[in-house]
């Protein structure tokens, strides 16, 4: 990777985060730690790997992301926006009509709610792999839950049957930013998180994903055959905004001031 590539994702990810503000802001409510974690993770995995074009959001052959936690819905209402303005640096056409980032949960708002809906325009793609493994598709699919969400049956439901039935196109990037809903994640479960995904047949990478030279280890999920595999990506909780950083457990919501403040420190 050479330094001007850097360059332009950390310049990507500097205008998404400050998309982020403005949106929680405006929005009187939200949730900014776990979708300015998730940063990197998405202009990553959106522009330099995964295979898309928002222009043709139905293409058959596209590689599909799932964001599981729902509640970091500003990160990819954000990172769509910038595909739609800005061509993809691994050369796939990109539109150029721009979701409008401030109609999140706003009366109305159907294609940007709180959470993550599927729309007639702009479908997110849910349940794909099975379907797309046994259809011998050469498609791959991304998805990112948060570290507590991963503490739920559901989830688990989902890592045994993947590991047992081999599901080798589908990449689970856990957004491992140490804090959850109500507290610290070592204070309410300490376990190792990789042991238990390895123990449900599972390939287990670990990622600082703080910074862009190191995210090869996504590529090599790819090329992993016969079990899926998860990415342990260690974030920092509200990155960017030194006041929304990992001593703030729950915050939600920002004044006019607060905000400007924000985007001050990510100019």
């Amino acid at each position: 990777m050479i330094k001007q590539h850097v360059a332009e994702l950390q310049s990507i990810a500097k205008q998404m985060r400050r998309e982020i503000v403005e949106m929680i802001t405006h929005a009187k409510s939200g949730h900014p730690g776990g979708s300015l974690s998730a940063v990197e993770i998405l202009v990553t995995l959106f522009f330099d790997v995964m295979r898309h074009d928002p222009a043709n959001p139905k293409w058959p052959d596209r590689d599909r992301f799932i964001l599981s936690k729902g509640h970091a819905a500003p990160v990819l209402y954000s990172v769509m926006a910038e595909c739609d303005t800005r061509p993809r640096i691994s050369s796939t056409r990109c539109g150029n009509s721009a979701l409008s980032i401030r109609a999140i949960r706003m009366c109305g708002s159907y294609r940007r709610s709180k959470h993550p809906r599927v729309a007639r325009r702009r479908p997110f793609d849910w349940n794909w792999n099975v379907a797309g493994r046994k259809a011998r598709s050469t498609a791959f699919a991304s998805t990112c839950p948060g570290r507590g969400e991963v503490q739920e049956g559901q989830i688990w439901e989902s890592a045994m049957f993947g590991g047992d039935k081999g599901v080798d196109n589908l990449v689970a990037i856990l957004d491992y930013n140490h804090i959850q809903l109500d507290g610290f994640v070592n204070d309410i479960m300490r376990r190792s998180c990789a042991d238990k995904w390895r123990a449900f047949n599972w390939h287990a990478l670990r990622w600082t994903a703080t910074a862009f030279q190191r995210y090869s280890c996504v590529c090599r999920a790819a090329t992993t055959k016969g079990r899926p595999t998860i990415v342990v990506a260690h974030t920092i909780k509200g990155k960017g905004v030194s006041s929304w950083r990992t001593s703030q457990v729950s915050w939600h919501r920002a004044t006019e001031e607060e905000m400007e403040k924000a985007l001050l420190e990510l100019a």
